[in-house]
Order: C-alpha cells, then sequence, then structure tokens
C-alpha cells in the first residue's frame, strides 16, 4: 500500500507518539525496523503518519521500547484500529479543507473541551445564520456551495454536545465577542439567546471576560485545549488565520493550560457571565 499523501491529524499523532517511545527508549528507526522485520523507511513512514500500523505491531514495539503504561498503548491500539469512512465528518473529504475535518475529529475524541475566544462565539454554540455571517465575511469571498458546505459541517459538529455523555466543555469569552454583530443585530440577538440556552447544559461552562478586567489576558489566538484519553493525547488547537495549528508538546500543553487557567480566574463567574450576557442581549 502507498504511503498517504494526506493523513490525518489523529493519524500522524498516532505515528508521533510512536517515535517519542523510540527516542524515550535511545532506539534508532533502524533498530525499530529490525525488531518488527521491516526497513528504516518503513518506520518513518509509519511514525510520521504516512503508513498505518496495526495493533500487534504497535503492542510488539511499545514491549522492545519498554514502555508499561498500557493506558496509553490501548489509546494508541484504539487510532489504529480507525478507519476512512467510518466517522461522518469522512463525507466531507475532498469537499472540505482537511483542517475542518481535523478539528471534528479532535472534539468527537476529547474527553474534555476548554476553549478561549476573543471576537467571536464557538463554533460548538453558534447558530446557523451567525456561522453564515462569519463564512460569508471570509476574503477572498467563498462561493455559495463553500458557504454551505462550511456552515453544514459546523452544525454537525455540534452533534458531540447533544451525546448521552458529552465531554466537559468549558469557554471564556471575552466581552468583545459578544458585542460583535456579525449579519447585524437580528442575527447577534438571536446568537445571544442561544448562548443562553446553553449555558443550562450540565456539561457547559461559559465565563465572559469584561472591558473592564483589569487583569490583562492575551486573547488574540482563539485556543482549544481537547483533552484525550490519556493526558499524552492531549492536544491544543489554534485557530490561525489560514489553517488551524495542532499543538501537543509538553510546554505547549502547559503553556495552554496556565493561560485558560488564568482567563477563567479573571472571568466573571458563570452565574455572573450569564448575567452579563443577558444583559447584552437585552441591549441588541
Amino acid at each position: 500500500m502507498p504511503p498517504r499523501d494526506n493523513p490525518t491529524a489523529r493519524q500522524v499523532r498516532l505515528g508521533g507518539e510512536l517515535r517519542k517511545l523510540r527516542e524515550q527508549a535511545g532506539m534508532t528507526a533502524r533498530e525499530a525496523a529490525g525488531l518488527i522485520s521491516t526497513d528504516q523507511a518503513k518506520i518513518s513512514h509509519i511514525e510520521a503518519g504516512r503508513i498505518g500500523v496495526g495493533e500487534e505491531r504497535i503492542r510488539r514495539l511499545a514491549g522492545f521500547y519498554a514502555c508499561d503504561d498500557t493506558a496509553l498503548i490501548d489509546a494508541l491500539c484504539a487510532i489504529s484500529r480507525e478507519h476512512r469512512g467510518q466517522f461522518w465528518w469522512d463525507d466531507y473529504r475532498g469537499v472540505l479543507a482537511p483542517g475542518f475535518l481535523n478539528i471534528a475529529e479532535l472534539e468527537h475524541h476529547a474527553r474534555y473541551m476548554r476553549c478561549l475566544q476573543s471576537l467571536t462565539m464557538p463554533g460548538l454554540l453558534q447558530i446557523r445564520e451567525y456561522a453564515r455571517a462569519l463564512f460569508e465575511g471570509v476574503f477572498p469571498k467563498l462561493s455559495e456551495n463553500e458557504v454551505e458546505a462550511r456552515v453544514e459541517h459546523r452544525m454537525l459538529r455540534q452533534g458531540v454536545l447533544d451525546r448521552e455523555n458529552p465531554p466537559k466543555f468549558d469557554v471564556v469569552i471575552h466581552e468583545a465577542g459578544l458585542r460583535m454583530r456579525p449579519g447585524g443585530r437580528k442575527v447577534a440577538r438571536a446568537q445571544m439567546e442561544r448562548l443562553l440556552e446553553e449555558t443550562e447544559r450540565p456539561a457547559v461552562t461559559v465565563r465572559v471576560i469584561p472591558f473592564a478586567a483589569e487583569q490583562f489576558v492575551e486573547v488574540t489566538q482563539t485556543v482549544l485545549y481537547a483533552g484525550g484519553v490519556v493526558p499524552q493525547l492531549d492536544t491544543v488547537h489554534i485557530d490561525a488565520p489560514f489553517r488551524g495549528v495542532h499543538l501537543h508538546a509538553m510546554a505547549d500543553l502547559n503553556r495552554y493550560r496556565m493561560q485558560l487557567d488564568f482567563a477563567e480566574e479573571v472571568g466573571l463567574d458563570p452565574d455572573e457571565s450569564r448575567s452579563f450576557i443577558h444583559h447584552i442581549a437585552r441591549d441588541l
């Protein structure tokens, strides 16, 4: 089977974790290849996510690397059993850019999520009209088909919060994001009402950082922290101008955990935030 041209972020992550285990064991790719009777090039492709690897080989490699973290190995094996066409977002392969599929995949597998928003509502809490206004404001202008595909994809992503046991979703929104009006006053009012409804979900917590907050919080980037089934698979998604970026180096995870902790500390508590949102909605 030829190497994948466009592995998913999750396939790349599986390979990257195997590479970490090999490097921690002090083994070269050539030595790892010899352990499973393959060649160095194939090990490189596996560790880059360009070639799949089965559960049996993952467990053999883990044994060779003296990794006794059974929870991590089980999680990696679970990733290896996933296949194209298994999840709803696969229907958008070739329709939307890979980044759209990767964020849906990340949210689907997250055990919990924390996000920091500056100028817009979180995608998981947006109404259709609000999402459409955002995509229609992209430059260069998108075709109507592209806009519609992005809106439908965003609406389907929200199903993660409708599951029987949804992931905990902690949101911090800056007041600037509450006062922006994509689509106009009517859409903004409907979006505020939706946000208030979402605060009633047991799994959703919303905090607001008001303009009056005296402690500065870096909010120029939209940050999503997705907790994995094991801590080693935690991921930070940064919403960059041209594509989303996934970070999972320990230093990055620590940095953004601290940023989110501080943002929650500076923000209003959930009850105060709800009153604050209601006040803004009333003035629309």
